[in-house]
């Protein structure tokens, strides 16, 4: 499974990730770094003391690999 991470940096100078697991795997950089933009620009993103996302720093895609050890969960 693929998850897109954004880094942004929040008002108080910290980084903070977004994961989103279902985004399209075919996106480009420039859609990519115009939604960080327009959700920065938002402010909608905050807890108590800080603004989450003010300024995008990076995006990437990860992907995770699951090797199973066992699976005894059919067995009952």
């Amino acid at each position: 499974m693929k998850t897109l991470n954004l880094t942004f940096k929040g008002s108080l100078g910290k980084k903070h990730v977004m994961k989103l697991n279902y985004a399209s795997e075919n996106l480009s950089a420039e859609t990519v770094r115009q939604a960080m933009k327009d959700m920065a620009s938002s402010q909608a993103f905050a807890n108590d003391t800080e603004i989450l996302y003010v300024t995008p720093l990076s995006a990437k895609y990860t992907e995770t690999v699951t090797t199973p050890l066992f699976d005894d969960s059919d067995a009952e």
